[in-house]
């Protein structure tokens, strides 16, 4: 298992920008890419060190998703789902999370939002329900589903199920982020042990700085990882073309025209601005986790915010890239358009839905707001 994941990633993320065609065709990861990073432990980013997991600072796991992302979306996305879902594993009793995580090869994916109904039986609970956006289900051994709990009021929980005991839709035809499998997860009247069902909202079992972090913000981290990623990586493809292209009716190149050079300049501060929010957020709540304080509503609502405004920052800057190419990005052999296609769909996660901004200004406002929703 790799000490260093984001030199790892970055050493892997030339071949996957090669093999981005054949991934976006295939619709999901190639086994051999998944298997790849599972050896190089990428899939154990989040778990618990006692776990044998990596149990990384989330600026790192920031850095080792966008390297992945600037090579390819799609598995830059899907190894955020792995690492993310691996902080269920501290949720756990110490058995349960042996059996599922000890192996080298575990992969985990899921839903964490409570799409499903569970009732409670006798040694568990009964699940029942479908779910959308089951990015990396094919390659998952494990799939972590959201679920509300007969009650009054029902209550959320997520509940660890074998991947062979999911049906998996093939429903993933979809404009980006092709090759993620984001399918829809179903299963119906399948029992789960009680130690396999975890509240993401209660203290984890295990006492470390990373899980002081609150899992919606980490998640949305990851999210912003990739469109991260993605940007940067839109601005390496035009400005590799620019002192080469001419447009048509032009007389000078794209480098030497005073519009592009004020365009990519802007394009460039603001992503390494928003950027640059990100791990001050991120330090400003790890400190705080480090010294074993409670995060905040102010610590989280920044977290929160830092990550959606990066994310429409970056989609912002891959249009503007994509727009200076001008007729050469619409074609499949550019990069561009499927930079274009994947921070789009990337951006509609609703973890850094535009309504983070009203639920991170009532924070900052001082009004009342919910814990459970940052």
């Amino acid at each position: 298992m790799t000490t260093d994941p984001v030199a790892v990633a970055a050493a892997m993320a030339p071949e996957m920008a090669e093999r981005a065609v054949e991934i976006e065709q295939l619709r999901r990861l190639p086994p051999d890419i998944a298997d790849a990073l599972a050896q190089a432990g990428l899939f154990r980013l989040c778990i618990p060190a006692a776990l044998d997991g990596q149990e990384i600072h989330p600026a790192d796991l920031v850095r080792t998703i966008e390297a992945m992302s600037r090579g390819d979306a799609a598995v830059g996305w899907c190894l955020m789902i792995g690492a993310t879902t691996g902080v269920g594993a501290a949720y756990l009793p110490p058995d349960e999370a042996h059996a599922i995580y000890a192996p080298a090869d575990a992969i985990t994916g899921g839903v964490y939002a409570p799409r499903g109904k569970a009732r409670i039986s006798d040694g568990g609970y009964t699940i029942t329900g479908r779910w959308q956006w089951g990015s990396g289900c094919q390659h998952s051994s494990w799939l972590l589903l959201g679920a509300l709990v007969d009650g009054d009021p029902p209550v959320a929980r997520q509940f660890y199920v074998p991947a062979a005991e999911v049906h998996i839709h093939d429903t993933w035809h979809a404009a980006g982020l092709r090759g993620t499998g984001s399918n829809d997860l179903e299963v119906r009247d399948v029992f789960v042990p009680s130690g396999r069902c975890v509240a993401i909202t209660d203290p984890p079992a295990h006492d470390g700085a990373l899980y002081r972090f609150p899992v919606f913000g980490l998640l949305a981290l990851g999210v912003t990882a990739v469109t991260l990623g993605i940007a940067r990586a839109a601005i390496d493809e035009l400005t590799g073309l620019a002192p080469s292209k001419t447009a048509t009716g032009q007389n000078r190149r794209l480098a030497e025209r005073p519009t592009v050079q004020t365009a990519v300049a802007e394009a460039e501060a603001g992503l390494r601005s928003a950027r640059a929010y990100v791990f001050e957020a991120v330090d400003e709540a790890w400190q705080r986790a480090e010294r074993g304080d409670p995060l905040g509503l102010d610590d989280r609502a920044h977290l929160r915010l830092a990550a959606t405004h990066a994310a429409v920052t970056s989609a912002a800057v891959v249009d503007a890239m994509y727009n200076l190419g001008g007729g050469t990005s619409v074609y499949e052999s550019s990069p561009l358009q499927r930079y274009f296609r994947n921070v789009h769909v990337a951006t509609q996660h609703m973890i850094v839905s535009p309504p983070t901004y009203q639920l991170a200004g009532r924070v900052l406002l001082g009004q009342d707001a919910d814990v459970a929703e940052l």
